[in-house]
Order: C-alpha cells, then sequence, then structure tokens
C-alpha cells in the first residue's frame, strides 16, 4: 500500500529536489494556536510534517523541546487531542504527509491497538518511536506497519554496519538520519560529514534518507538537501515560537506568522539546493 509519504518522496523525486520536513510540539504553546500553526505550514512550504506528541520525560529532547512539550502539556494537551488536532488538520489538507514523533509511553497508556485505530483514523501517516529499539518490533512497529502507517526509524552517527541491517529491517516511508550525537538542538550538523553517512546509509536501503538535529538557518538546511533526501528542523521553530510569546507564555498576534515566516525562509534553502 502506497502512504502519503511514499507519495511525497516520489513526486519530490521527479522535481529533482529533497523534502523539508518541520517538527513542532502538538499543543504548544496551546491547542488553537498549534492547529494554526500547523494549518500554515504546507502553504509555506512544508513537504511532510512531524507532530511531537507531548511527554513528561523526553530524554532526547533539548531545552527548548522539553520546554514547547511542558507548555503544550500545562495548556492541557493528550494524545487524544493530538489525534483530534491531525482530524481537524486533514479536514482542509488531504496530500501532506503527517508523522507523529515522541516516546512509547503515552501509547502504551492509551493502548497500542486503539491508538493505531485512531491515528489511521485521524490521517497520521508514520510514527517515529525513539524509544523503542529494532528488538522491540512486536510491541509497536509491526502492529503499526499491519494498520498502514510508517514506521521510521532514527540511524545515528554511532549506528555502525553491522547494526544497519538490524534498524532498517521494518522501516519504511524513510530514514531519519540524527546528524549528531546528543539532544536536539545541541550543534550544528556538519553538512560534509552527513553526506557520507547518507551514502552509507543508502548502500542498505532503498529509502529516503531525511537529516535531522541541527539545522537552523536556510544555509545549512541547504547543505543537508544537497547530499540528503530531506532536512529535518525542529529547535529552531520551536525556538522562534518560544520568543513570540507574552511575558506569561501565552500566543501572540505575532505566534503563527513567526513560524510560518521561518518555515517559508527554511523551505527556500531546502529548494535551492539543487536548482540550475
Amino acid at each position: 500500500m502506497t502512504s502519503r509519504i511514499d507519495t511525497r518522496f516520489a513526486e519530490l523525486r521527479k522535481q529533482g529536489r529533497a523534502a523539508f520536513v518541520t517538527f513542532l510540539m502538538a499543543g504548544d504553546p496551546d491547542p488553537a494556536t498549534s492547529l494554526a500553526i500547523i494549518q500554515a505550514l504546507p502553504e509555506a512550504g512544508a513537504d511532510v510534517i512531524e507532530i511531537g506528541m507531548p511527554f513528561t520525560d523526553p530524554m532526547a529532547d533539548g531545552p527548548a523541546v522539553q520546554a514547547a512539550g511542558r507548555r503544550a502539556l500545562d495548556a492541557g494537551m493528550t494524545l487524544a487531542k493530538t489525534l483530534q488536532m491531525i482530524r481537524d488538520f486533514r479536514k482542509s489538507e488531504g496530500s501532506t504527509p503527517v508523522v507523529l514523533m515522541g516516546y512509547y509511553n503515552p501509547i502504551y497508556i492509551y493502548g497500542v491497538e486503539r491508538f493505531l485505530v485512531d491515528a489511521k483514523a485521524a490521517g497520521v501517516d508514520g510514527l517515529i518511536v525513539v524509544d523503542l529499539p529494532p528488538e522491540e518490533d512486536s510491541e509497536l512497529c509491526i502492529p503499526a506497519m499491519k494498520a498502514g502507517l510508517n514506521f521510521i526509524r532514527l540511524a545515528t552517527p554511532t549506528t555502525d554496519d553491522k547494526r544497519l541491517p538490524a534498524v532498517l529491517a521494518n522501516t519504511s516511508g524513510f530514514v531519519y538520519y540524527v546528524s549528531i550525537t546528543g539532544i536536539t538542538g545541541s550543534a550544528a550538523a556538519d553538512s560534509a560529514a552527513v553526506g557520507a553517512a547518507v551514502g552509507r546509509i543508502k548502500r542498505h536501503t532503498d529509502l529516503p534518507v531525511c537529516v535531522g538535529f541541527g539545522i537552523r538557518t536556510p544555509e545549512a538546511a541547504r547543505g543537508i538537501a544537497e547530499g540528503a533526501d530531506g532536512a529535518v528542523v525542529g529547535s529552531a521553530l520551536v525556538d522562534v515560537l518560544s520568543r513570540s510569546l507574552d511575558a506569561e507564555g501565552k500566543a501572540t498576534a505575532k505566534t503563527v506568522n513567526a513560524v510560518a515566516g521561518l518555515v517559508a525562509s527554511l523551505a527556500e534553502g531546502v529548494r535551492s539546493a539543487r536548482a540550475g
């Protein structure tokens, strides 16, 4: 079965360009503003939208994304409300792929079978669950694939050629290469090193390889898009959202446009990578 993710990457291949993948936390800074931001992303230039599932113990997230999760939880965001937000998004946008990203605990508590049925019905296309290794594929990965959802795996600079086949075994949609060792938002990606790593992963898989962590500027996005199938930006978007809030951490009239404006400039960087 062809997913929205497969379709989108096939379209981009024909256009000869990489994907621009955005990440934002569901419900940050509040559910209504979060939905308005996500609704603005496709027109601003997002090719794939990753949406974080807020969680109280986000071990792989840097301070910016942790703070986003805390704002969302404080505003009453839940996994059920996250799925409702995607349902609302799908009322006006049917083609942009949506990937839920986060940790297994909220899904486990929600109930795996119920979650997969509800996520598929809401219009979710894929999952990235950062704390489930391939050894635990029977927990969620294989049921997700059977439910028609792509299960996207992370590879890192420490994922060697011996480990890669296990990481890729049940992966679909795309491979998410984490360009740095460490937490999100902590360092800048080195496009030369990333290009070599993407080449190494591609010797093991035909799936698109998207690169995230450490991309904050249009120039950096362009550099990554030269050698990868997609550039993923999260912390920079969360930062610009955070800076648009008032002293109480509430949304202002600037919030949606602040995020959409940065998305547009980053998308331009990605699109210029293979121009001419």
